[in-house]
């Protein structure tokens, strides 16, 4: 008898990888806190923009070879996928092997006008401050967890097309024009974002400088779905390219628990910072969180109420996207 026949017969009786532990959903939903400035702009108009997250299957031989040989489940920082190992050293190599793995991807033809975005989100509940007195807050009201349930965006919405009092908000077909439409050269592409998403024409507060801009207008066009994998990949690069971008070297958990790669960078002289999550299997986007990086007191205009205090790693924001998919009707499911 041969080692393989050998090898075969001893594994004989295990399970094969099941559904949910070879193509798990992806998806988004962000929730932003009521009153906060420009940082959550972007997220705020998520509901209405379909984002990226397409469901991908996953090899099942490389998880299968796995079992039969007994070896250790991956460590949280390095799953298997099918991309190969993962390397979260810089935000370069990270988001180039992305970036790679997309441009080998085939290009689906894009969706019919009379389709639908399928999408289903969760999100963890805000942090709210404390207060520094080290007395009970007032409880004023209770901060709700976003309803998980499914929503349905029209691809085609011609009557929102022609909605300005967002300039972060485009529907899904125009989402997915300018990201087919976008250059190859990262400057090139970062500049074009920040003209379809500009910086200061709103209520929100004054202008970013230019790098805060280019990473808010990627975050915001990422959200989108779906955007075609090669152009999903120079945006990728284009933002491996932006001052402060930094990567996680380990990945994180996300709101629904899955372990998701984690692209950040600091807000311009606050102590948040945007994490743009992406799935470490088939690279699509998994959703967004703010997070706190230095504890610091947070004070009302005039004094009048108590002083807050935000601590090192409150989540400000923290959405998951864990399906999206394109279907015929409203009311589909895939």
């Amino acid at each position: 008898m041969d080692e393989m026949t050998q090898l075969r017969e001893l594994r004989a009786d295990a399970p094969l990888p099941g559904r949910a532990a070879l193509a798990p959903g992806r998806a988004l939903l962000t929730g932003a806190i009521t009153g906060r400035n420009r940082r959550a702009r972007g997220l705020r108009a998520d509901w209405r923009v379909a984002s990226l997250g397409a469901v991908v299957a996953i090899a099942a031989a490389a998880l299968f070879i796995t079992q039969v040989v007994d070896t250790p489940a991956p460590r949280p920082s390095a799953p298997a996928t099918v991309a190969g190992d993962l390397d979260l050293s810089s935000p370069a190599t990270a988001l180039g092997r992305a970036a790679d793995y997309l441009d080998r991807q085939e290009v689906p033809p894009e969706p019919r006008p009379d389709q639908w975005i399928y999408l289903r989100e969760v999100g963890g509940v805000p942090a709210q401050p404390t207060r520094k007195d080290g007395a009970e807050p007032e409880v004023k009201g209770t901060m709700e967890v976003p309803d998980p349930a499914p929503s349905w965006i029209p691809y085609d919405d011609k009557a929102a097309e022609g909605d300005e009092s967002d300039t972060d908000y485009r529907t899904a077909r125009e989402s997915y024009r300018i990201a087919a439409g976008l250059p190859e050269d990262p400057e090139a592409l970062l500049a074009e974002l920040r003209k379809v998403f500009p910086t200061g024409s709103g209520p929100d507060g004054p202008p970013e400088a230019k790098d805060e801009h280019s990473f808010r207008a990627l975050s915001v066009l990422l959200q989108s779905y779906p955007l075609p994998p090669d152009a999903l990949a120079r945006i990728y690069r284009a933002m491996a390219t932006v001052d402060g971008v930094e990567v996680t070297d380990h990945l994180i958990r996300d709101a629904s628990g899955r372990q998701v790669i984690a692209v950040t960078r600091q807000y311009d002289g606050q102590d948040i910072r945007r994490e743009i999550l992406i799935d470490p299997v088939d690279y699509g986007y998994a959703g967004q969180r703010e997070v706190v990086t230095r504890t610091h007191d947070v004070s009302t205009p005039g004094g009048l109420d108590p002083t807050m205090v935000y601590k090192r790693g409150d989540l400000l924001i923290d959405g998951a996207r864990t399906k999206a998919a394109v279907v015929d009707a409203k009311g589909q499911k895939p």
